[in-house]
């Protein structure tokens, strides 16, 4: 599946904040203006970087995922805000544009041995997604999502 990740830029971004989720999702995810909000604001902190990105089926816009991570670590790279357009889940976008994210990570942090994300327990099709695609839970919870890590080096 051709899908690419491409940066939000002043081009896309207005194109961002016209993807949604279904209602019953919209408590689980933020929105995306929410998300494009945190390389701001920093609400985790002035050390943590923030890459939002644009979910493309060849030149289709399709979803959104952000990369948030600490360049001197191993393990706090992190995978937020992740949507899917509700007009296009359930035909693999999700999949592959997880994938891609996690090849990029590989390819711009080699020292990164552990990619994070969170989900709400009750969002049983996102938790059926990561952990079928490798992604563990870890015991912790944040706030009321729990985390799940996928290890690098498999």
């Amino acid at each position: 599946m051709d899908i690419q990740l491409r940066l939000v830029t002043r081009d896309n971004w207005e194109e961002c904040l016209n993807l949604k989720v279904s209602r019953l999702q919209t408590k689980f995810t933020p929105t995306v203006a929410v998300s494009l909000a945190k390389p701001y604001i920093k609400p985790d902190g002035e050390h943590v970087e923030y890459l939002p990105f644009a979910i493309y089926y060849s030149e289709v816009i399709v979803g959104f995922i952000m990369h948030a991570f600490e360049k001197e670590t191993t393990d706090m790279y992190w995978i937020n805000g992740f949507i899917i357009d509700e007009k296009y889940q359930g035909k693999g976008y999700g999949k592959s544009a997880l994938a891609e994210m996690i090849r990029w990570i590989a390819s711009h942090s080699p020292q990164c041995k552990e990619v994070r994300l969170t989900v709400y327990p009750e969002n049983q099709i996102a938790r059926r997604l990561y952990i079928n695609f490798g992604f563990l839970p870890t015991g912790y919870f944040h706030g009321e999502e729990e985390v799940l890590a996928f290890s690098m080096r498999q």
